[in-house]
């Protein structure tokens, strides 16, 4: 029994196999599709018009033959009636001996032969008494006479049937004819018994003719079918592979023009577009190259400018308290706005470092407790200000992870500092998770939230949520972005939730070992007490701003499920 089974299920297994392969197959292959409609229709087409043929072939014999015997009936009967009409009742004897020779003489004057025709005269209605079957050649006809057939024929009426019985040597199909013939002491019927061997034969042939064409134009309009769709679709899988090349960066790649027709326009019009796509591609390049270098250049070249002028602030900052209030006043403006703007120039060198891949991830075996600890400390003066309290749920075991610790510092500084100040002054909750694959950070807030579609900008350059909202702590702008891009750099995920209302919540999550590719997350995006639109505390979609190029992509799914990035930028 469990040798069956196992080979129930490897059969099983190879016919799934097979069908998945055939259905791949029959997806992937235009030309497989077009010469398989093409034979599938083409065989139906010419199958049908095979039997129409053969079936009006096969009719246009037996009519032949129906119309042949019974013309040969017709005189067999005007024969046979003048011979029996001599006699009278007194003369059976010699009636008897008149039917035998009648018999021979419509079987063609040759009782010896045992093929062809058959002529039988039988009289089950003859009127002084039964008289036994007469028949040319002498065969037992009763059996091919059929009892519906004898019935009309004794009524009067002239009757065929197609029988098949053995009169021979073989098995045969014949075509019966009846009439009955008037005599003046009763009436006997005439049967006239044809083999249809012949058009059998002929109707077989015409048949297996009709099949062999029909296929052999099957096989050509497939041949056709396979060649003109293999002339279409080579064009377009060149342009197919020549569209990937391009897609992966190889700007060079162009297709052969051959002729002047539609397929050369086409691939004439394909190298016009991948032409014009590489000059439009490069000068975008360049831009962006001279964009990034002039950032660079210029925040360097800031740099000399920044510092004399903050020497000369720091100066006037500690003097302040001998000048009169308003001059005091400017100079702690002066202080802080420089601080901000030599914050704002340490950003954009960092962003003109990610942008020209120059970026570099120093990951080492780092506690995030004492981390996650660390920038709750710094952040707790920024808090106080604000009346937020800063809640940590963290594990007391130590929590190991392969990370760069001073990004992920930033990281977490960043969504904590951002988290206080739309905070609302509402407790800020940082949770800390592990698994065995991966670690993540949850920064959650209960202040106004994010509204529909704002998910998709916040980790923009220099958005902001509510244009006209003072900021608390000066920042730049930057500082999601860039927390971005350091999760990108470790091959993890930073994402973001929020409810108009409810607050919102940012996830980072990082592999526990650099280099591995990220599935789950050990903690929820939606957090436990959010009460979406749809209906419970647990419904409703999430959306998910995940790695990849740019500032993110949406992705909407039920919370119930495992928080998995499906949707990456």
């Amino acid at each position: 029994m469990r040798a069956a089974r196992a080979l129930w299920r490897a059969l099983a297994g190879g016919t799934a196999r097979l069908a998945s392969g055939v259905h791949q197959t029959w997806r992937r292959s235009l030309q497989l599709r077009v010469v398989t409609i093409t034979l599938v229709a083409s065989s139906l087409l010419v199958g049908g018009f095979a039997y129409l043929i053969a079936d009006k072939i096969t009719n246009i014999l037996v009519e032949n033959a129906q119309t042949d015997v019974l013309l040969r009936l017709q005189n067999g009967r005007e024969y046979a009636r003048k011979q029996f009409n001599p006699y009278s009742q007194a003369q059976e004897a010699q009636f008897q001996d008149t039917i035998d020779g009648t018999v021979n003489y419509l079987a063609g004057g040759d009782p010896a032969q045992t093929s062809g025709v058959v002529v039988a005269i039988t009289g089950d209605t003859f009127t002084p008494g039964t008289i036994a079957p007469h028949a040319s050649p002498d065969v037992q006809v009763r059996p091919l006479i059929g009892q519906e057939l004898r019935a009309s024929v004794a009524a009067g009426n002239v009757a065929h049937q197609i029988r098949t019985g053995t009169l021979g040597a073989e098995r045969t199909k014949y075509l019966v004819y009846g009439s009955p013939v008037p005599t003046r002491f009763g009436q006997v019927e005439l049967y006239y018994i044809v083999p249809l061997a012949r058009q059998d034969a002929t109707a077989a042939d015409a048949r297996a003719t009709v099949v062999a064409t029909g296929a052999a134009l099957v096989l050509l309009l497939g041949l056709l079918a396979a060649l003109v769709t293999r002339l279409v679709v080579t064009p377009v899988r060149v342009a197919a592979r020549t569209a990937q090349r391009l897609s992966a960066g190889l700007l060079d790649q162009r297709m052969v023009v051959n002729g002047e027709d539609d397929l050369a326009l086409l691939a004439a019009s394909f190298n016009q577009m991948a032409t014009n796509l590489q000059r439009q591609i490069l000068r975008l390049e360049e831009m962006s190259r001279l964009q990034r270098r002039f950032t660079s250049d210029v925040s360097h070249e800031l740099r000399t400018p920044l510092t004399t002028v903050r020497m000369a602030a720091d100066l006037i900052f500690a003097e302040r308290d001998e000048f009169d209030p308003a001059v005091a006043r400017s100079a702690e403006l002066l202080q802080a706005e420089l601080d901000r703007f030599e914050e704002l120039l340490t950003d954009l060198l960092e962003i003109s470092r990610f942008d020209a891949g120059f970026a570099v991830l120093d990951s080492e075996p780092t506690d995030l407790v004492p981390v996650v600890h660390r920038v709750a400390e710094r952040l707790a003066g920024l808090a106080e200000r604000a009346g937020v309290t800063i809640e940590l749920d963290v594990p007391d075991t130590p929590v190991i992870a392969e990370v760069d610790p001073r990004r992920v510092e930033r990281v977490l500084r960043n969504l904590v500092g951002n988290a206080v100040e739309h905070g609302e002054a509402k407790p800020v909750l940082i949770t800390l998770g592990m698994d065995q694959s991966a670690v993540a950070i949850t920064v959650r807030d209960h202040g106004v939230g994010l509204k529909p579609g704002e998910e998709k900008l916040v980790f923009n350059r220099f958005w902001r949520a509510d244009p006209s909202r003072a900021r608390q702590t000066g920042g730049t702008g930057l500082g999601l972005s860039i927390s971005l891009e350091d999760a990108r750099l470790h091959g993890g995920w930073l994402e973001a939730w929020g409810a108009p209302g409810q607050g919102a919540q940012f996830r980072l999550t990082l592999p526990a070992r650099a280099g591995d590719r990220l599935t789950t997350s050990p903690l929820r995006l939606v957090p436990a007490d959010a009460a979406l639109p749809f209906g419970g505390p647990r419904d409703g979609g999430l959306l998910a701003i995940g790695p990849g190029s740019g500032a993110g992509a949406l992705a909407i799914g039920p919370p119930g499920e495992s928080d998995r990035a499906e949707v990456t930028s």
